[in-house]
């Protein structure tokens, strides 16, 4: 009996030494979980913020007075030599005019008188203040208010155009709006 406890020990020595040196199988690590890729999420484009739309009232507010008479709203009228009565061509001019002093009743306007450089300065001065006083006489009949209009007569001292011809004496000859309040 002794052999054979012998034996089985010696053989289960072999059996354990075989195992234990025997290759161990690496199990391969579980694979890292799958990141589920998102698809790109598409940036949704907000159109550009408009600006708000402003009324002709908001514009008109908004706008100093150097700036509304930089745009001229007002057309000048001209006057025939040595006369200050109100031609055909200029009483369309002077109606548009009157329309937007309707339209915008809080303007008031200065008129002023111009002539061309022949003659004194007291003729041109008074001849400027009568082409000025014609003017707003006519705007008065077309029913703007006369405490709204203004006139001053500056003669031959500020010339539209500086030449010295017939050409350049007509455009002098005039009668142009300035808005002095809005």
């Amino acid at each position: 009996m002794k052999k054979l406890l012998i034996l089985s020990i010696a053989c289960l020595l072999v059996f354990s030494f075989v195992t234990s040196c025997k290759k161990k199988v690496e199990q391969a690590p579980p694979p890292p979980p799958q990141v589920q890729e998102q698809p790109p999420v598409a940036k949704v484009e907000q159109p550009p913020a408009k600006p708000p739309v402003l009324t002709e009232e908001e514009i008109f507010e908004r706008k100093t007075l150097e700036e509304l008479n930089a745009e001229k709203p007002m057309g000048m009228i001209h006057f025939d030599y040595d006369k200050f009565f109100i031609r055909d061509d200029a009483k369309s001019a002077l109606e548009a005019n009157a329309a937007y002093l309707k339209n915008w009743r809080s303007v008031n306007v200065l008129i002023e008188g111009h002539c061309d450089e022949r003659g004194t300065e007291e003729y041109n001065l008074a001849l400027g203040e009568k082409r000025a006083k014609s003017t707003y006489d006519y705007l008065i009949s077309l029913g703007i208010s006369a405490d709204r209009l203004k006139i001053i007569s500056y003669g031959k001292s500020q010339p539209f155009d500086m030449g010295h011809n017939e050409i350049s004496w007509q455009k002098n000859r005039r009668a142009q709006f300035t808005i002095i309040e809005k």
